[in-house]
């Protein structure tokens, strides 16, 4: 997720320095950071987990087993958004 932070000057120089140092990025360092003050805290860290929300079926059917996303997106939305998304393989070709 991309934010937009407004820190020191100063505090962005030492930060860029010690990220070149260790050979991470910025982005790394601050993710680094911000885990250490929540572990400090004592707030638990935890990673996103999707709940599983399938549903009765017999799975994918067969015809659309080997699909590409091009033609799924094509079904579900039809022409009306996938013109300028689907371009069709060149023939001879399947998706």
């Amino acid at each position: 997720m991309k934010t937009t932070l407004e820190i020191s000057d100063r505090l962005l120089v030492d930060a860029r320095r010690i990220a070149r140092r260790e050979g991470v990025t910025l982005s790394a360092l601050v993710e680094r950071g911000l885990r250490h003050v929540i572990a400090q805290k004592g707030e638990p860290w935890t990673a996103f987990r999707l709940r599983k929300a399938s549903f009765r079926g017999r799975g994918v059917r067969s015809q659309l087993q080997k699909a590409g996303w091009g033609r799924l997106r094509a079904l579900v939305y039809g022409e009306r958004e996938v013109r300028a998304i689907y371009r069709p393989p060149p023939s001879g070709r399947r998706a």
